[in-house]
């Protein structure tokens, strides 16, 4: 029984370093991912622009509902494993820019992503996603820093837009 004690006292003492650290650590953080593709900025920014058909493409999303979708203004839910989220689109500059930020206070982080498209060559292609997030909860921005990293979800965005794109 002895150790049974000495386990949980262990597992308390872990999870109150994880949590000094993340209240240590800044909430706020920036990340960027870049990928080049075989195709032309509209044709980049057509797929990345367009939301709604997220599920088609990308793995990581099981469906988008729209829930907004007005002139100016678009928001929707994405559902990933891990739940959904609530984003909003925030900037549309086609071919160069699109923007989105975490639009639900539920979540225990928030931000946004910045898809900056910028030709590199004839029919090429340079995508450039930056996060500029918020982790609010000490013991989650601890494991992002340390155990999850910030980029994950990005690479995953630009190895399925890459595949996405070379099925045109």
């Amino acid at each position: 029984m002895k150790w049974v004690y000495g386990i949980l006292g262990a597992l308390i003492l872990i999870a109150l370093v994880i949590a000094i650290v993340g209240w240590l650590l800044p909430v706020k953080h920036e990340a960027s991912r870049s990928a080049e593709f075989a195709r032309t900025p509209a044709e980049v920014y057509a797929l990345i622009s367009d939301y709604k058909n997220y599920a088609a493409w990308w793995p990581d999303i099981s469906r988008v509902e729209v829930l907004v979708d007005e002139p100016g203004k678009a928001t929707f839910r994405e559902h990933l494993s891990d739940g959904p989220i609530v984003m909003s689109v925030i900037e549309q500059s086609p071919p160069s820019r699109f923007v989105t930020k975490i639009d639900d206070a539920s979540q225990p982080f928030g931000g946004t992503w910045t898809f900056e498209i910028v030709p590199v060559g004839e029919g090429r292609t340079r995508l450039t996603i930056t996060e500029r997030g918020e982790i609010y909860n000490p013991i989650f921005r601890a494991l992002a820093r340390f155990v999850f990293g910030y980029t994950g979800t990005m690479e995953s965005f630009l190895r399925a837009a890459g595949r996405a794109l070379a099925d045109k």
